[in-house]
């Protein structure tokens, strides 16, 4: 295969990506230094994931907005950079208050770059399954890097300098960007923003049939896959008896399987359809819970197959988004993507808060056992889509 442009594209995509989740997975890993510095409880810190996540979320549409208006290539500097930035602040947080906005902050900034991203391959690419896979992969190989170095870092010198790695990867990444990717052409470069941003069109974006069923299901895998990426570290320390830098090595293999199975679920969507995909991935993901938490013997290996299949269920991602490219119009991909991508990115942030407060109310083994509930509760809604013959 000739390298051409579009490859520099994506693979430029994907190191933008990878920036962008470091900085908040190396949060997860010193968790437990962060509540142990700062005097606070797990819900507490669920409640500071949570805004990140939130912020992240809210950040998607506003995003589609601003490359409409001024291309992707701008948008996604500026979430490199932003990140990069707020990484160092988020070290620096001197109080619980400091680091909750610290936070908020990151997820903001970190936001701007993904259906910013997505939208730009759907130019270039025509198996966007495939090109949105091999893009994900960027946050999973930010899984495998990310928790052992902040677990590493964290252990011997401090959850501060752990949360600042960001930084070493996110200014070479913004240079490369900058210097390699071309200026991209607005969309929409003269329609007025408050145009954009009128309730009537965007409720009936999302009220459309081929929306909604696609977007019920996200919801609930994100806010699964939010609770297990916020706390699997602290899960296996507390429920496991794990130590840190054991925890953070299973976080790295979890992030190992995402790795490749974004890349897997993504071609299976192409081929197979996307919701065969999606439906495969949220049953790996219900089994690997279950598994998680099970008091059985053989403990570790026990653990390493739910790691596989949590780590399969957490890749469906690659498969969902294209559904909902696939169904949006050329003019609708910036701000409509962003939209959707807001709209479960949102609500799935609650995971981070939901499963520190189960923690703290009924125990870690309750706590993640519920979150395999939600994965089957997806996949049931998928099979009785299918079963019904709806159309969704």
């Amino acid at each position: 295969m000739t390298w051409q442009y579009r490859h520099t594209v994506l693979s430029l995509c994907t190191l933008a990506f990878f920036v962008t989740y470091f900085a908040r997975l190396a949060i997860s890993p010193v968790v437990p230094f962060v509540v142990a510095e700062f005097g606070v409880s797990n819900t507490a810190i669920g409640v500071a994931l949570s805004g990140m996540w939130l912020a992240y979320g809210l950040s998607q549409f506003p995003s589609g907005i601003l490359a409409d208006r001024y291309g992707e290539r701008r948008v996604i500097l500026v979430a490199v950079g932003g990140t990069t930035a707020a990484s160092v602040l988020l070290a620096f947080a001197p109080a619980f208050p400091a680091f909750v906005v610290a936070a908020a902050l990151l997820g903001l900034v970190a936001g701007l770059h993904y259906a910013v991203a997505t939208a730009l391959l759907s130019r270039t690419f025509d198996d966007l399954g495939t090109a949105v896979g091999l893009h994900s992969v960027g946050g999973p190989l930010a899984g495998l890097v990310a928790p052992v170095a902040a677990a590493w870092v964290g252990v011997r010198y401090g959850w501060r300098p752990a949360v600042a790695l960001a930084a070493l990867v996110g200014v070479p990444v913004f240079v490369l960007f900058a210097g390699r990717v071309k200026p991209t052409e607005p969309r929409r470069p003269n329609q007025p923003m408050r145009e954009r941003l009128r309730l009537g069109p965007l409720v009936e974006l999302l009220s459309r049939p081929a929306i909604l069923l696609p977007l019920a299901v996200a919801m609930i895998g994100t806010y699964a896959v939010q609770g297990l990426m916020s706390f699997l570290p602290t899960f296996l320390i507390e429920f496991r008896g794990y130590s840190p830098a054991a925890a953070g090595a299973v976080f790295s293999a979890f992030f190992l399987v995402r790795t490749g199975g974004q890349v897997a679920v993504g071609r299976l969507s192409d081929r197979l359809g996307r919701d065969v995909a999606i439906g495969a991935a949220m049953l790996a993901g219900a089994v690997g819970m279950a598994a998680l938490v099970a008091p059985l013997g053989g403990e570790r290996p026990l653990v390493a197959v739910a790691v596989l299949l949590a780590g399969v269920g957490s890749s469906f991602f690659s498969a969902v988004d294209p559904r909902f490219i696939d169904v949006l119009g050329d003019a609708e991909r910036g701000a409509g993507f962003g939209l959707v991508r807001t709209a479960y990115t949102v609500v799935g942030a609650a995971g981070s808060v939901g499963v520190g407060l189960a923690a703290d109310l009924f125990g870690w083994g309750v706590s993640f056992a519920s979150l395999g509930a939600l994965f089957a509760a997806a996949f049931a809604l998928l099979s009785a889509n299918e079963l019904l013959g709806t159309g969704f």
